[in-house]
């Protein structure tokens, strides 16, 4: 019986580690190599193969150079304003967030940018502690081997923004027909304005509350300082 347990502690040992260095090399791969596919997205075909609904999905690779300055802003103010001070978690919005969920009102989520990164490209949706789990050991995997930039290259090239669309250049192409490179500032403030429910919000038809969102996150891209702040990243 001991030899037996000992087997099975030496058996989950290694599988521990083979699962660490796995997804140690998936991160370092996906520093350099386009990513072309997410975890989120997969998910979406599943789920769409088992309705019986086909599911078309849409995304273009655009390397960062070819990401307007408008919408990498636009996302930052939108979704995570201590992106370039953090190192993966925003305390300061976990900490408010509890507090207001302590006085009554709604637990609101606090996941930075680099946490919906490492969420929609290699684990699945949903809530559960597991997933948390994997989605803080991603988190600080991708916080410490890719740079600020690449961070955010990866998640405007993979987020959601609407059935099937996936990425900015999809997203400008679905929403307004033009390529990302054109987009507007007041286009790329609607199209962060919408990712809280992208597949319930348009940026093409925005409602008066998208329209409100959008109208604040663009005061607040000038609150930061406009495109000078990119390069704080």
């Amino acid at each position: 019986m001991r030899n037996g347990w000992r087997w099975l502690a030496r058996a989950l040992g290694l599988a521990l580690l083979g699962g660490i260095g796995l997804s140690v090399l998936a991160v370092l791969m996906f520093r350099v190599v386009p990513v072309g596919g997410s975890m989120v997205m997969l998910e979406r075909k599943v789920q769409a193969w088992r309705d019986g609904d086909p599911l078309e999905i849409r995304q273009d690779w655009r390397p960062w150079s070819q990401l307007p300055d408008s919408a990498k802003l636009a996302v930052i103010a939108a979704e995570d304003q201590r992106f370039p001070e953090h190192h993966g978690f925003d305390l300061v919005e976990l900490r408010r967030a509890v507090e207001a969920s302590l006085n009554g009102g709604d637990l609101r989520g606090a996941s930075t940018l680099s946490q919906q990164t490492a969420k929609n490209l290699f684990l699945w949706t949903g809530r559960s502690w597991v997933r948390k789990g994997l989605e803080a050991w991603f988190t600080l995997l991708i916080e410490t081997l890719w740079p600020k930039e690449r961070i955010l290259e990866v998640y405007l090239n993979i987020a959601e923004w609407d059935d099937g669309v996936f990425g900015l250049e999809a997203a400008s192409r679905h929403y307004f027909g033009v390529p990302a490179s054109r987009l507007s500032n007041a286009q790329a403030s609607r199209l962060a304005a919408i990712l809280p429910n992208p597949r319930g919000w348009s940026a093409s038809r925005p409602s008066g509350y998208v329209l409100q969102r959008s109208a604040w996150i663009r005061g607040q891209m000038r609150n930061l300082g406009g495109a000078a702040y990119l390069e704080r990243l």
